[in-house]
């Protein structure tokens, strides 16, 4: 009798196992499914032309395709620009049946915000804005990453070319200048050259550079004409935060080394190209789709890093890069992850002759652009930290701008 107790015992204990499992897998499978089922939405400033807005495009071809999201269920809005447009690309994705939409440029965030408020069951996230912290609706939301490391990497490899070109006695020391093309004068612009003009300075200490910019995110005669200005005013590496391929065709034209951004350009660029920095959005698409599938909340603000694969270089062109190249990033990256390493470490600029021990920066973004967060501390600049979207806007000694657009 005992026995049969025990074998009792034993089978209704496999029964409720067998059962947790059958309820784990069920669960799964209406995961699985949700994913499935979404319909998704994106609003895109340019189109695959763009290298910025192709580089979005791809993220959400790579995490639809990773979350099992038929491409019937997947809508593209191209070339909407940063007016009413954008609101009306938006109320034409909710009709679509989206419950999921995301916009890419700065300029979409008040129109995205507006539709938010319209679509309180639809969840809205947007690329480089500033007011998800602030607006505190549970369905907007702004991401960006930690690219200030991807361009101080790519520096590095800048630095390094730099570094051959004075052994190999091509200029001196005093010669090295780099170029960078800009598209505006803002914070997210200023913290991308500053943070790639600092990678370069720690391995070639003689670095300097000048800046111009094109008033335009996207103009491939101005940013060209821009490259070749500052070919002629001497610089002899050039790189950008602009996003035609007008700047590494006057490179490769000009046989003048080049670190591009969002993307490689050897296939146009064999002789000059070096490296590129750039966001990787699928990790986010991933996490923010299948949030919204689920039913989750999503991060007001969300700053994608190293560790997420959020922030990633191209290959190095081993053709136009310094020997050593690959080695001295994979080190940096080392100690990025370490903690060892940052960025903005105030011990390694100044402002105006001077080291920084305090600032306030303008994170809580309002009409008067008033500076409002203490950003300095344990020693280094915190970028990305109080918000996602960059706020370093110090003009540092080293770096001359020729001229500024707004």
């Amino acid at each position: 009798m005992k026995l049969m107790k025990k074998i009792l015992a034993v089978v209704l204990a496999l029964l409720v196992v067998a059962a947790c499992f059958a309820g784990c897998s069920t669960e799964e499978k209406k995961d699985d499914a949700a994913s499935t089922d979404i319909k998704v939405g994106f609003i895109f400033l340019h189109d695959e032309n763009s290298t910025y807005d192709k580089n979005f495009i791809t993220a959400a071809d790579e995490a639809c395709k990773a979350l099992g999201i038929p491409e019937e269920n997947v809508f593209k809005k191209t070339n909407i620009p940063e007016g009413q447009e954008c609101l009306d690309a938006a109320k034409d994705l909710v009709d679509q049946g989206c419950t999921f939409v995301f916009a890419d440029s700065f300029g979409h965030e008040d129109y995205m915000i507006e539709a938010a408020k319209l679509y309180p069951e639809v969840q809205f996230c947007h690329a480089t804005g500033t007011k998800a912290h602030t607006e505190n609706l549970n369905n907007f939301h702004n991401a960006f990453a930690s690219i200030y490391e991807g361009r101080y990497l790519a520096g590095i490899a800048a630095g390094m070319k730099l570094n051959e070109m004075i052994e190999a006695k091509t200029i001196t020391a005093d010669q090295a200048k780099m170029g960078y093309v800009g598209a505006f004068t803002y914070a997210e612009v200023i913290s991308g050259y500053t943070s790639f003009f600092l990678g370069a300075r720690s391995v070639c200490p003689s670095v300097t550079m000048e800046v111009t910019f094109t008033g335009s995110w996207y103009d491939e005669t101005a940013e060209k004409e821009a490259a070749t200005k500052l070919i002629s005013d001497g610089c002899v590496l050039i790189s950008q935060h602009a996003d035609s391929m007008g700047a590494p065709t006057a490179c490769e034209t000009a046989n003048v080394p080049n670190v591009s951004y969002n993307g490689s350009t050897v296939t146009a660029c064999p002789n000059t190209f070096i490296v590129s920095s750039r966001i990787n959005w699928a990790p986010y698409f991933e996490y923010a789709i299948k949030a919204t599938a689920e039913g989750k909340a999503i991060d007001k603000d969300w700053t994608g890093t190293l560790d997420t694969e959020s922030v990633v270089l191209t290959e190095v062109n081993e053709t136009a890069a310094a020997a050593g190249t690959q080695d001295a990033i994979d080190k940096a990256i080392a100690e990025m992850k370490a903690g060892t390493l940052h960025v903005f470490d105030t011990s390694t600029f100044t402002v105006e002759g001077k080291t920084l021990d305090s600032y306030m920066a303008d994170v809580d973004t309002d009409a008067a652009y008033e500076k409002d967060t203490e950003v300095i501390a344990d020693g280094y600049f915190q970028e990305s930290v109080k918000r996602s979207a960059p706020y370093f806007d110090l003009r540092i000694d080293g770096i001359t701008l020729l001229d500024e657009q707004y």
